[in-house]
This record gives C-alpha cells, sequence and structure tokens, in this order.
C-alpha cells in the first residue's frame, strides 16, 4: 500500500507576510520541512530572521492606532465575515493540516469549524468591552475603570496544533483590539500560513496580523523586541523557562498555556464502555501529541482488570496508517527524534515496573517510512516512575490501579502538572468531591474534551502555566484596567 504523499501546489507559500505583502521567502536560514506520513520533504521554506521581526513589529505598530479606535461594530463585522469564511473553506485547511504534522483527514474539517466558532464568540464582544465606574468617598469625586489593549502583541505557536492554538489566542486578542505578530512553527508551518491569508481575505486592515515563520531564534528575538507589548506563548515548559528568562530583561508579560500529565480517574460505578472510549481519546487526540490529552489512567482496583481488557482490546483495533485515507484515526508522530524518545520511555515504564498490554513497537512494513507507533497501553505503572509523571507526547496510556477516594485525588494530584483532569463515576455526591479536590485548569466528568469551545475558559496550575484561553477570562488576558479619578469639588473661591 503507498502513502499519498503532500502535493506542494496545494500547501501555502508565504512564510511571511507582512503588512499587505506575501512574501514567498524570508531572511533566514532555509528549512527542509518534513512530512511525518512519509518521512520526505514537502518544500524548502526560506524562514524569517530578527530584521523580518523588525518589519512585522514595525506593521503591527502602524496599524495599531487605527485598530484600536476602530468602533466595535466594525470589528465585530470582520470576524463575523472570517468565521464564514473559515466555514466555507474548511476543507482548504486540509492539505496544510495534514502535511505540517500528520492530522488525520477527518480532523481538518472540525479545525475550520472550531475557527470559525473562536472568532464568532469574540466577535459577539467586539462592541460590549465596557469599564466599570467605582463609588468614592471621602470628597466629591467621580472614579471610573477603561479597560483598553495591550497594543502589539507576540504569539508563539507549538507545531502539535499551530491553527486550533492561534485561533485561542488570536480571536480574543484582536477583539480587545491588539495587534498580532504570529510566529508560525518551523516544524508545522503550512496551517498558520493558511490562516492569515484568510485574514487577509477577510479584510482586516494590512498590519493588524503578521505573519514570520521560524525556529527559536525568531521567537527569541520576538520575546526580546522593544516593540512588542505582551508575548502568549504556548508551548512545552523548557521552552517556556527560556522565553520567561528572556522577556524578564525588560519586564515584559507573558501569558504561558504549557504541558499536563493528565490523570482520568475512572471509580468502579462508571459506565465502562464510555470510560474505555474516552480513555483512549487521549492516545488518539492529535496522534496522541494534545498538551490537555488524558494518558494517566488510575482505575479503581474493582474494575482494573476489565478495563485493562476492554482497553487493550480497544487499542488493537484503532486503524493506524494514511493520514490522507478517511478511515485513519491515528496518524503518525511529529519525527523521527519523536518516536525514538516516546520508544525510549516505554522502555524505561516497563523497568520501572509496567507491563505492555498493547502496542509498545514502532510499525514496519507499508508504515516504515514514517514515524508510527500504535496505540501502547502499559499496565501497573507506579504513580511515581518517569513515564507517569512527564508528558509522553504520543499514542501512549499509562494505567495504575487505586482503592479509594482519597488515594485516586492524590495519585491525579500526584504531578508537576494541572491542566486537565477527567472523572468517570455515576456519583453525584463523588463527581462534585472529588472535582473540588483535583488541582487542574480543566476538569471533564463523564466526558473527554467538550469543554474546549470557545466560551469556556482554558489554562493550568502550576507547571502547567498561568493565565486562560477561552470565555471572558480569556478576553480579560488582553485588556489592561486603567483606573480614572476625577475631582468634582467646587473651586474655592
Amino acid at each position: 500500500m503507498a502513502f499519498r504523499q503532500p502535493t506542494a501546489g496545494d500547501l501555502p507559500r508565504f512564510p511571511l507576510i507582512i503588512g499587505d505583502s506575501r512574501e514567498e521567502q524570508g531572511s533566514g536560514d532555509t528549512l527542509a520541512h518534513v512530512y511525518p506520513g512519509t518521512g520526505t520533504v514537502t518544500r524548502e521554506i526560506r524562514m524569517a530572521n530578527a530584521d523580518d521581526v523588525d518589519r512585522a513589529v514595525a506593521a503591527a505598530r502602524a496599524a495599531a492606532p487605527a485598530w484600536r479606535a476602530l468602533p466595535g461594530d466594525q470589528r465585530r463585522n470582520l470576524f463575523f465575515k472570517l468565521a464564514a469564511l473559515f466555514e466555507a473553506k474548511s476543507a482548504e485547511f486540509a492539505p496544510s493540516l495534514i502535511a505540517e504534522n500528520g492530522s488525520v483527514s477527518s480532523y481538518a474539517p472540525y479545525m475550520g469549524y472550531d475557527a470559525a466558532q473562536k472568532f464568532r464568540y469574540f466577535g459577539g464582544w467586539c462592541d460590549k468591552i465596557h469599564g466599570r465606574t467605582i463609588p468614592m468617598w471621602g470628597g466629591p469625586a467621580h472614579d471610573y475603570v477603561a479597560y483598553e489593549p495591550y497594543g502589539v502583541l507576540g504569539i508563539i505557536v507549538p507545531w502539535n496544533g499551530p491553527l486550533f492554538a492561534a485561533t485561542m489566542v488570536m480571536a480574543p486578542a484582536l477583539a480587545a483590539g491588539n495587534t498580532v505578530v504570529l510566529k508560525s512553527p518551523d516544524l508545522a508551518p503550512y496551517s498558520a500560513m493558511k490562516l492569515v491569508e484568510l485574514i487577509q481575505e477577510a479584510g482586516f486592515p494590512a498590519g493588524v496580523v503578521n505573519l514570520v515563520t521560524g525556529a527559536a531564534d525568531v521567537g527569541e528575538a520576538m520575546v526580546s523586541h522593544p516593540g512588542i507589548d505582551k508575548i502568549e506563548f504556548i508551548g512545552s515548559g523548557a521552552t517556556a523557562s527560556k522565553v520567561l528568562a528572556n522577556a524578564a530583561r525588560s519586564l515584559k508579560p507573558v501569558g504561558l498555556e504549557l504541558g499536563g500529565k493528565s490523570a482520568v480517574i475512572v471509580f468502579d460505578d462508571a459506565d465502562l464502555m464510555n470510560a474505555v472510549k474516552r480513555g483512549m481519546s487521549g492516545a488518539i487526540s492529535a496522534n496522541g501529541q494534545g498538551c490537555v490529552n488524558g494518558t494517566r489512567l488510575l482505575v479503581q482496583r474493582g474494575i482494573y482488570d476489565q478495563y485493562l481488557q476492554t482497553l487493550a482490546g480497544m487499542a488493537s483495533h484503532i486503524p493506524v496508517g494514511d493520514p490522507y485515507d478517511p478511515s485513519t484515526v491515528l496518524g503518525p508522530v511529529i519525527s523521527q527524534t519523536a518516536l525514538d524518545r516516546i520508544t525510549g520511555m516505554i522502555d524505561r515504564g516497563v523497568s520501572d515496573g509496567g507491563r505492555v498490554i498493547a502496542g509498545g513497537q514502532r510499525l514496519g512494513g507499508d508504515h516504515s517510512d514514517g514515524y508510527f507507533l500504535p496505540v501502547t497501553v502499559l499496565a501497573d505503572v507506579p504513580n511515581d516512575c518517569h513515564i507517569a509523571q512527564n508528558e509522553v507526547f504520543g499514542p501512549v496510556l499509562v494505567v495504575t490501579p487505586f482503592d479509594t477516594e482519597e488515594e485516586a485525588i492524590a495519585l491525579a494530584n500526584g504531578t508537576e502538572y494541572g491542566l486537565g483532569a477527567y472523572v468517570h463515576t455515576k456519583d453525584l455526591r463523588r463527581a462534585h468531591y472529588v472535582t473540588g479536590q483535583l488541582q487542574a485548569g480543566m476538569i471533564h466528568v463523564n466526558g473527554a474534551g467538550e469543554a474546549m469551545q470557545p466560551n469556556a475558559p482554558f489554562g493550568g496550575f502550576r507547571k502547567s502555566g498561568h493565565g486562560r484561553l477561552g470565555g471572558i477570562e480569556g478576553l480579560r488576558e488582553f485588556l489592561q484596567p486603567k483606573n480614572i479619578w476625577m475631582n468634582l469639588a467646587a473651586p474655592e473661591g
């Protein structure tokens, strides 16, 4: 079976979009982008450098006063036009999404719909951003609070879901009146290019959204740039530490959405098949490369063996293959480096006491040119071992038994992360109690991922970051409050 190859003619050509210009090459290094489905090069891309970042920031700063002053109803109408374009052209994103990181074709239409929902929701906020008055004492005065944009926002998004991440930040940031410089990741550059092209097509003024495609050096140039007023970073904790250190030199504010090691707690009164299906989603969503995926399964001992048997059986029937094939459920991981790291973690997990009950080895045969690993399940994994404490970022689930509610809570909270958590139970008292004890920013009861919609806040505790994206909380991340006090006392004499 021959796997389909990406066609260069189907992919965006503009790694830089600055002001009203679309540029086919930057001034930085040349990247040979690799398609993870076959290990072949999709295109040679001349990326941006610090000089290109300067030009993008200048365009964003030039556009900022008019964009901030644009009446809310006009900004709202642009958002609604863009949302309609996303819906009408959602299929056009498929080539970019598949080629850049091996996303499966069934995933692509949802990404267009999701982007439309974000811009439609935050478009509705454009004409509703208002301040408040504060009663004063000690003398006649009028005091009020106004909410204003930061100015120019620098957005750095990860390779595992550039379109999802970029729209999650850009929609509230633009609604609040900021202009944007977006960095498309070097490992997955295409969907962000397509996104900014569509924003231009919708009629957003030149310079409101600018794109630079590049690697770490471009991100560093953005973080240290004096013309960028705030950074929003989505990615790994290791890179976030470097971002914060760089931003600290100018005391620049930084929003962080980072990784997770989200626990899935399955109590013995749960709907078993629902809990297994939802647990499996942690291994297949974004090819197992999602920050909020539930990959650490904590199962009560009364149903532990039955759960394992059902989970392993389901894992063996997950179709792994060509991302262009509509029947494919699980595609490749991003690179050979990632595949080597993941299999190394599996081996270490076995050494630490886990046992492989599904998958575990790289796929050969027709899959051998790409970076394919089947759904892999490790049972009996100690909660304090390396694979239970650290992100695998691949289609790997680890399973640990527990006996009591308190033990489940302690195990779930027993990592440095706090992004997501999932609870399966039919007991309403237990659901309220356990979710109240879990230290995570987003918790699902008897579900997996449904709360990730634009009107709900998303973000984490501890090493999973700070700040929120989504809902009114997400809008406020991109507004600064200004307090104004006016003396109303009559002039003396």
